[in-house]
């Protein structure tokens, strides 16, 4: 929120506690059109005693701001607010200097999570966008903040692979990521039927455990190939990662690390497996019966592993939302293990479908790779606007990609429809990328006209695209705060709808009155600024022209 907004607030948490309320006063939306904002903490005390002082002494401190006009008291507490423009406009750049958070956090965002030797696949976009959006919307507010995609690169699947290239005389060296994609589900579908190549991939992997050189070096051509295939595709859909540690990574913590475990009487055995000592249920199972390890067991070694090489505050896991039970398990651990006492959460969201509800399939049936996702969304634009030089139009297919599965709140499912989703009208990547490609356009024809005005003429449409633009530390903060980037994606489309309209209702050629020209040009440069900056935070590109 702007830090004008969070004073008052401050200020007006003192006035509740001067009369023993520990409570924090809320600027919510209004919901009538004639007034922007509503404070509601005073209508549950309007039959206590000091409700009329409380009322009075609130008011007063709204007033002395000037940031509204001026509020009036009520029977029952309702405080309606009315930004006052002439004041905001001085105060509000809706720049990034407006929003530095003065309690800087260090926070690692884990997202990604591909496994080496498959390919990235619809199921991928939401975890990539989430995090990539909440990773610039902490660093938009001035946290410290790292990406770590924890490539699944270690364990059963990559012995599987192994196992298939042995049997099938496969040499690494003619290898590339598209034979590793068909021979990654080959691997896996022989690994269930024949048992003679399940009992091969159970002892490579735990020969892979024991560092066998000849395997190890497999394993790192493997890895080298899907790595490089995998930053090939995170470059076309803009995404990029501060580290790219995977699973091998803390293998070596491990072992050290269930000793210490089992000397202190944090796990126990059970029927040849360790769980842990915590009275929980289910209970939690720390290795298999065979010795072999799981996702939590690399998990807890991954947060070892963190807090003594990297260091941080917060851990986020972008993670979809059957993984519940695994993090819970994995949090609780953390605390009975007595790792750190740091803040982990997890960020969970719900399923990407098919215009019909199904989940995305390739037309054989099987999951859809995400650059075939991007090819088709890619195609579809160039159809339509086929004058587009390639980098635009690539920039409106991630746009495309990114918006729609922004705009969603992120615990929910959705169904990904690419003739919805790319159409000029409604909640799409393509409308908002246009609203802002008019403004540059009128700013670049107005160029020499200054940004000052010795009067502000406002009709009512540049009110409220005025009044809209000053509540941009409002969805930041809820997107900030709840981990929820579809209040930006929202905010963007009614910022970018309401542009519009004031793009429409008059045309700047036809004004004459220099305080009316330079009042247009402060809400065109206002809305471009907002307009960038709540793209960076979603994790969208801007593009030049349409």
């Amino acid at each position: 929120m702007n830090n004008l907004f969070k004073e008052l607030i401050d200020l007006l948490n003192k006035e509740f506690e001067k009369f023993h309320l520990d409570e924090s006063v809320q600027l919510n939306l209004s919901k009538m059109p004639e007034f922007d904002m509503q404070i509601n903490n005073l209508v549950k005390h309007n039959k206590a005693d000091f409700f009329n002082n409380l009322q009075k002494n609130i008011i007063e401190v709204i007033n002395s701001t000037n940031f509204f006009q001026p509020v009036e008291e009520t029977e029952l507490g309702f405080l309606n607010l009315v930004f006052n423009h002439n004041v905001l406009i001085k105060q509000i750049t809706n720049k990034k200097s407006d929003f530095v958070n003065d309690n800087s956090q260090k926070i690692i965002f884990d997202y990604g999570g591909p496994n080496i030797g498959k390919p990235l696949h619809v199921g991928h976009m939401r975890t990539l966008n989430i995090g990539r959006s909440l990773y610039n919307i902490h660093s938009f507010i001035g946290n410290d903040v790292i990406s770590d995609i924890h490539l699944g690169d270690w364990g059963m699947p990559i012995a599987q692979i192994i196992t298939y290239l042995e049997n099938e005389s496969i040499n690494t060296d003619s290898l590339d990521s598209s034979q590793l994609e068909i021979i990654y589900p080959k691997a896996s579908e022989q690994y269930k039927s024949n048992n003679e190549f399940k009992v091969r991939a159970q002892e490579i992997n735990k020969l892979l455990n024991n560092n066998d050189s000849e395997l190890l070096e497999l394993w790192r051509a493997i890895k080298n190939i899907s790595i490089k295939n995998l930053e090939e595709n995170f470059s076309l859909l803009n995404h990029s990662f501060d580290y790219w540690l995977g699973e091998s990574d803390v293998n070596e913590l491990i072992p050290e690390m269930i000793e210490s475990l089992y000397k202190n009487k944090k796990i126990i055995e059970d029927s040849g497996a360790l769980i842990s000592a915590e009275n929980t249920d289910p209970k939690i199972l720390i290795t298999k019966s065979d010795g072999s390890y799981l996702y939590i067991t690399t998990d807890l070694a991954t947060v070892l592993y963190r807090q003594n090489n990297i260091g941080y505050d917060k851990s986020y896991y972008i993670v979809d939302n059957r993984q519940s039970l695994h993090f819970q398990q994995l949090f609780d651990s953390i605390k009975f293990f007595e790792f750190n006492n740091l803040h982990h959460e997890h960020i969970s969201y719900g399923t990407l479908n098919d215009s019909d509800g199904n989940p995305f399939r390739t037309r054989d049936g099987g999951t859809k790779p995400l650059s075939e996702l991007f090819e088709e969304t890619y195609e579809y634009i160039k159809n339509i606007n086929n004058d587009l030089e390639d980098s635009a139009i690539k920039q409106l297919a991630n746009s495309v990609l990114t918006f729609s599965d922004l705009i969603t709140n992120r615990k929910t499912d959705y169904k990904f429809d690419l003739e919805k989703f790319t159409s000029v009208n409604g909640k799409t990547g393509i409308y908002v990328q246009y609203a802002q490609v008019r403004a540059r356009k009128l700013q670049q024809n107005i160029v020499q006209q200054k940004n000052k005005f010795e009067t502000l003429v406002l009709s009512e449409i540049d009110k409220r695209l005025l009044s809209q633009l000053f509540m941009f530390g409002h969805f930041l903060e809820q997107s900030f705060s709840l981990n929820e980037p579809h209040h930006l994606a929202n905010y963007l489309y009614d910022i970018s709808n309401s542009f519009n309209q004031f793009y429409e209702y008059e045309k700047l050629t036809e004004i004459e009155d220099s305080d009316h020209i330079s009042s247009k040009v402060y809400l065109i440069n206002l809305f471009l600024t907002t307009s960038k900056n709540v793209m960076f935070c979603l994790g969208m590109r801007p593009v030049e022209k349409m």
